[in-house]
Formats: structure tokens, C-alpha cells, sequence
């Protein structure tokens, strides 16, 4: 009896020590590097490029290394399945996307992870517009002429995007459904070659994120016709919102933030939560971004959770009512 009630003794001292141990270890985060921030898409767009600005801040507010590795592949499902089944210690993030967390799960049931409820979601850095672009040949050259012509010719048309079941894609799907036109969608293997041809007029309209696109449109190589965004940009002045055309439920921006596997402590999302506000309170970085034609947002983790969970019902009702499936 009382070998058996050391037992247990010995067993509760335990537990109670690995819980305080737990406990000192994330309000000491962090303690070890480096701090891996996971880009689940290529070098180069516009998911990386915001990793890499808030990353160089986050070194000096950490005090620890932040390191961007891009781990591409299947619409960035590699990369975030790969953060979702890493340890919970606040070491291993994931630079998270509307991509990543809305619009390829909704049309992929074979996603191997929910964006609900296997990543404790820290904060939105970064809202992208989006943007319908033509190739300067295409007829309709503004957002009047454009919709004419489509609906005109409601089969006659073809958009590009960066791959089956990206933002450009399930915009471009909204889209059609709230004009009522058949465009049909292209789809490639990212950004770059989405757009390349697009310039290159073997597809004359393209869907993207602004930051990728606007160096085209400044090089007069595309023309940007509708927005989606808040208001309108100060790079774009003479370009409407979706919302001013009569289409504020395709006005959809893109989302781009930081999250963590789930059961990361609430400490650790919190100090990370604060370190990443921090980066994005420094001027340099806000212009940075603002440069690239993003809007810094910020926010709680909280917040992000929501987001997260109402931008993937709005991307799988659209995914139900245009009756879309994977490649």
C-alpha cells in the first residue's frame, strides 16, 4: 500500500513539474534558434517577400534568428502540413495565406489539415488587393467595356490565375457567378507564369494579387481593370472597387499572416503576436509593404482565428454553388 501510494506520489510530482517546466518555457520564449518562419510557396511572390520584410525585425525584438524557408508545392499544402504537424513550441511558423487557409482547402477536400483546427492562427500581417487585369489588345480597356464585352460574349473568354484553387482563381469564380458570364479559368503554376502569359497575350485577362501584378500594370504591359480593396489605390487613382462597380461580395482582398501549430501555448502566440506588431509599427517596414501595394493590418490573434474561419465558408459556398473540384 504504500509503495503504491509513492507510486502515485512520484507520479503527480512529476506531471505537476513537467507543467510548471511547460509553463516556464514558453514565458522564457525563446530561448534556442533559430525561429523557422515556413513560406509554403516559392521564392520570389508575394507570401515570401512579406516574410522576409517582418522576419529581419523580428530577429531584433526576439532577440533569437527568424530564418524564411520556402517549402512549395500543391498550392502551398506542403509547407502548412508540415507546420501543422511540427511541435508546438513556437520554433517551427508558417507565413499563412487566404490560399493556404481558404480558398485551396475549400475546393480540395483532400487537404491533410483544417485551417481551423490544426493551427493556433497569431496574426493578419498583410491585406493584398486583388486585380483583373487585360492585355493592352484586349477590347475592353475599363471596367464599363470590360463587363460589356462578357457579358456580350458570355462563353467567348478566358482568365488565367496562379493555379486551381488560388484567390485569382475562386475570385475569378465570384465573379463570374455575380455578372453571370462563363468565362473559362486557365490555370498555371503560379504567379510568374500566370502573368508572363498573360503579358504575352496567350490569355488576355488575368487574376492576381496586386504586389505581383502591379509591376506589369506600371509597365503598361497589362491593364488593370477592377480592384478588389477597400477603397480606391493610391497606385491605381482611376481604377474602381469592386464594392463601386455594384459588386461588393466579390470585393474580397487576400490575407496574409503568421501562424503556429495548434497547442502552441497562449504565452508564446501572445509574445509573438506583440514581436510581429512591433516589426510593423517600424516605418521602414510599413513602407515596405505599403510599396509592394499591400496594407499592413495587425491585429489579434483573436481576430485572425475569425477571419480564417469566415473566409473559408464564404470560398466553400462558392466552391458548393459553382460546383468546382480539384484538378
Amino acid at each position: 500500500m504504500n509503495s503504491t501510494r509513492a507510486g502515485w506520489a512520484t507520479l503527480v510530482t512529476i506531471l505537476v513539474a513537467a507543467g510548471l517546466f511547460g509553463f516556464a518555457t514558453a514565458q522564457n520564449y525563446p530561448t534556442k534558434q533559430p525561429v523557422r518562419l515556413v513560406v509554403p510557396f516559392a521564392p520570389g511572390g508575394t507570401t515570401d517577400l512579406l516574410a522576409r520584410v517582418i522576419s529581419t525585425k523580428m530577429n531584433a525584438t526576439l532577440g533569437q534568428t527568424v530564418i524564411v524557408e520556402n517549402k512549395a508545392g500543391v498550392g502551398g499544402a506542403i509547407g502548412a502540413s508540415e507546420v501543422a504537424k511540427a511541435r508546438p513550441d513556437g520554433y517551427t511558423l508558417l507565413m499563412s495565406s487566404v490560399s493556404t487557409m481558404a480558398t485551396n482547402p475549400a475546393i480540395n477536400p483532400s487537404t491533410p489539415y483544417d485551417p481551423n483546427t490544426d493551427f493556433a492562427h497569431i496574426i493578419n500581417v498583410a491585406a493584398t488587393p486583388n486585380v483583373i487585369a487585360v492585355h493592352p489588345t484586349f477590347a475592353g480597356k475599363d471596367y464599363k467595356s470590360f463587363a460589356e464585352l462578357l457579358i456580350k460574349e458570355p462563353k467567348a473568354h478566358s482568365f488565367a490565375s496562379a493555379g486551381n484553387g488560388s484567390v485569382g482563381h475562386l475570385l475569378g469564380e465570384l465573379y463570374k457567378n455575380a455578372i453571370k458570364v462563363q468565362m473559362t479559368h486557365i490555370a498555371y503554376r503560379g504567379s510568374g507564369p500566370a502573368l508572363n502569359d498573360a503579358v504575352g497575350g496567350q490569355v488576355p485577362i488575368v487574376i492576381d494579387n496586386l504586389p505581383t501584378a502591379l509591376p506589369f500594370i506600371t509597365e503598361k504591359r497589362l491593364i488593370p481593370i477592377v480592384v478588389a480593396a477597400p477603397r480606391r489605390l493610391s497606385q491605381l487613382p482611376n481604377v474602381p472597387t469592386l464594392t463601386e462597380v455594384g459588386l461588393p461580395a466579390v470585393n474580397r482582398m487576400s490575407f496574409l499572416g503568421v501562424s503556429a501549430p495548434k497547442g502552441t501555448p497562449p504565452e508564446i502566440v501572445e509574445k509573438l503576436n506583440a514581436a510581429i506588431k512591433a516589426a510593423l509599427a517600424d516605418p521602414s517596414v510599413k513602407e515596405r509593404i505599403e510599396s509592394m501595394g499591400a496594407i499592413v493590418v495587425g491585429g489579434s490573434a483573436a481576430e485572425y482565428q475569425k477571419q480564417v474561419r469566415d473566409e473559408l465558408e464564404i470560398y466553400l459556398r462558392a466552391v458548393k454553388e459553382q460546383g468546382l473540384k480539384p484538378d
